[in-house]
């Protein structure tokens, strides 16, 4: 199929049948509702974030967390100065390096967390079982492989084009 072709195809398909919308629909979705129970807590996504990588992998530098949230070191940065104020984390200097500051849960962060993700897992369990087992593996799988293409596609569109000759 030429590429002219191939564009008329894609443009006369309805955008709601386009795998893109439908994946951007599910994610809207998911971070509304999420928002929505983290809101009641007093909780932004990025904090919600926060405090789940915290309670995994114990104390984090701010450039971890970033990294981990996705976000900016300079947001990051607001989003600790934020959280500790609340007293849901503290943070102290590092033994290894003394401008680098390491953020753990506090014992409020911690029951915050906890509260909240008991509502978060609501969701996760509703989706579950809409699911039979089997249709559940497949679309895990399904997800991880169109992950793995969005990936890569950024990957490729973030790679300048090589000069022409």
């Amino acid at each position: 199929m030429n590429l002219s072709v191939e564009w008329e195809c894609v443009m006369e398909a309805p955008v709601e049948e386009s795998l893109c919308t439908r994946i951007r629909r599910s994610e809207q979705a998911l971070m509304a509702h999420h928002e929505a129970v983290l809101r009641a807590y007093g909780l932004t996504m990025t904090q919600y974030t926060v405090l789940l990588a915290l309670s995994r992998e114990g104390g984090m530098s701010g450039a971890q967390l970033a990294r981990s949230c996705g976000v900016t070191q300079q947001s990051m940065s607001s989003v600790l100065a934020n959280m500790e104020g609340k007293g849901l984390i503290l943070r102290e200097s590092s033994a290894v390096h003394a401008k680098v500051q390491i953020a753990t849960l506090s014992g409020e962060g911690r029951a915050l967390l906890d509260r909240a993700y008991g509502e978060v897992a609501v969701l996760e369990r509703a989706l579950t079982d809409a699911f039979t087992p089997s249709e559940h593996a497949a679309l895990c799988a399904l997800l991880e492989r169109a992950t793995a293409v969005l990936v890569g596609q950024t990957r490729h569109a973030a790679t300048p084009p090589a000069p022409s000759p």
